[in-house]
């Protein structure tokens, strides 16, 4: 891979906020895309899409991150807090990981979403996002670790927690 020279120049600091720029940058990409297919072929067709990209996306996604990390096969929900540290919209949205005093679940929230305040800014309707969540966040655990199941706790359109936007639960199989 060719390395970008001028990025190491640049200091701990610049370093942060261009992953965090890239973030958005990625976000808006992903955006963009899905309200170009919203507006021609409505929410149900742009919802296909988006359960379709976010099958491979957020295997690869996790795949880096766990090569990153250097995390082993079975990394548990240890391995998976750390990893969904690292993911794009760790850089974005507010969220929370709390691991279950057994360790064997591991509650990840979101609480403040970036896609949902956007789209409430420009007067859209929410993105019913409980059907790609269920998908991306469950291929993403696996990933990590094939033991692990998420099952959705709340998630537009079925908000069951109104003190977050998104919860979803981690659980350990072993």
């Amino acid at each position: 891979m060719k390395q970008n020279n001028f990025l190491s120049s640049l200091t701990k600091e610049e370093l942060i906020k261009l992953i965090e720029a890239y973030s958005k940058n990625w976000l808006a990409m992903d955006g963009v895309w899905f309200q170009s297919i919203e507006r021609k072929f409505g929410m149900d067709e742009a919802m296909h899409h988006d359960r379709e990209a976010w099958k491979s996306f957020t295997i690869t996604e996790a795949r880096r991150i766990k090569q990153f990390l250097g995390l082993p096969e079975h990394a548990g929900l240890e391995g998976l807090a750390k990893a969904l540290q690292l993911r794009f919209y760790a850089n974005i949205n507010n969220d929370e990981i709390i691991l279950g005093k057994d360790n064997k679940t591991l509650v990840y929230r979101t609480l403040e979403c970036h896609v949902q305040t956007a789209r409430k800014r420009k007067q859209m309707e929410y993105h019913p996002c409980k059907s790609v969540g269920i998908i991306e966040y469950s291929g993403f655990a696996k990933t990590i670790d094939e033991r692990i199941t998420c099952e959705c706790l709340s998630c537009y359109p079925d908000i069951t927690d109104n003190s977050c936007c998104c919860a979803w639960q981690f659980t350990l199989n072993e």
